[in-house]
């Protein structure tokens, strides 16, 4: 019997543009460094056995990650939709950069962005995840209330900025 996975839930479509910007010099440069890659696979290949070759092995295994990626790109990159504007900047939205402050009076800044943009050092989070769609819709001084590893959490959105258009 195998062992069946329900599906993943499908990722928000949404991106910036320097985010889509971002993906497409990725996309880019997988193309151009695929080149490069599969020159040193032939040249590792021409050196005769496959078996015992490590850098066969390895630039094989490079090869396949990076047409991964590349498959996923292109895939993924034209059902897309770049947001550059939002109508109402007091509400949070999608692109909004947002601070809180929990009941111990630390703050917390978040940028939402699309699932593709997800970036934690820099405090990018995925309109997909709990935290963005509790703030969707909301405006400075509301209190929103999540459950973050089973304990319920209150933040006060203190304020709701949006960058300038990249």
């Amino acid at each position: 019997m195998g062992r069946w996975r329900s599906p993943s839930p499908k990722s928000s479509p949404y991106i910036t543009r320097k985010g889509y910007q971002a993906l497409e010099r990725e996309l880019s440069y997988l193309w151009r460094r695929r080149t490069e890659v599969t020159k040193a696979l032939a040249a590792a290949a021409a050196e005769g056995d496959r078996s015992e070759n490590a850098e066969y092995i390895y630039r094989k295994k490079q090869l396949r990650e990076m047409d991964n990626r590349i498959t996923y790109l292109q895939k993924r990159m034209p059902v897309l939709k770049i947001v550059d504007l939002v109508g109402d900047t007091s509400r949070v939205f999608f692109g909004a950069v947002v601070t809180l402050e929990d009941e111990e009076g630390v703050k917390y800044v978040y940028r939402i962005v699309g699932a593709d943009e997800l970036d934690p050092e820099r405090s990018h989070i995925s309109i997909d995840s709990s935290m963005a769609r509790s703030l969707l819709g909301k405006v400075v001084d509301e209190v929103i209330t999540i459950i973050i590893e089973g304990r319920k959490k209150e933040y006060c959105i203190t304020l709701v900025e949006y960058p300038e258009q990249d």
